[in-house]
């Protein structure tokens, strides 16, 4: 993912930046999960520990440099988030909070992956270049011709070398 900083220009986030920014987004998740000192109307219980369960296997996929099965995952607890707020579970702000964290997430996982696709990508086009450079070298080397070599003419032994009549 490209940034701009306006004194050195572009700035590359590398997979390592997206996976802390992930690992962030994920605290906050939990955290607006966890409902510390919240009314009980806020959250039940028993949704949280449900969230709770997928935030941490949507993480543990993230850990793992897996942005297609985290991003799966992460639309499961958007489903259940939804359910359980259609179930009075959830109150309207905690379905919020919680959405935007999982919004949040959800756009450093689809950068993450974009990236890997990148990376993928401009590996496939360096490996066709080198093969594209081996296959021509090889060509130009089939296609020129034999060197010619120049043999030294023959000596004529029988006479010993002297021309017939010059002493």
């Amino acid at each position: 993912m490209r940034q701009h900083d306006s004194r050195r220009g572009p700035v590359r986030r590398g997979p390592g930046t997206v996976l802390a920014g992930f690992l962030f987004s994920a605290a906050l998740l939990t955290g607006a999960l966890a409902g510390c000192g919240a009314p009980a109307a806020e959250l039940d219980r028993d949704a949280a520990a449900q969230l709770q369960s997928k935030v941490l296997a949507v993480t543990e996929a993230a850990a793992a440099n897996d942005p297609a099965t985290s991003l799966k995952l992460l639309d499961e607890l958007a489903t259940e988030l939804d359910a359980a707020a259609s179930r009075g579970a959830v109150s309207f702000n905690r379905h919020q909070s919680v959405r935007t964290s999982i919004e949040a997430v959800r756009v450093d996982l689809t950068s993450q992956q974009a990236a890997a696709a990148e990376a993928v990508r401009a590996a496939a086009e360096q490996e066709a270049a080198a093969k594209a450079a081996a296959k021509a070298a090889a060509d130009a080397a089939a296609a020129a011709p034999p060197p010619v070599v120049i043999a030294p003419a023959p000596e004529n032994p029988g006479k010993g070398g002297k021309a017939k009549g010059k002493d």
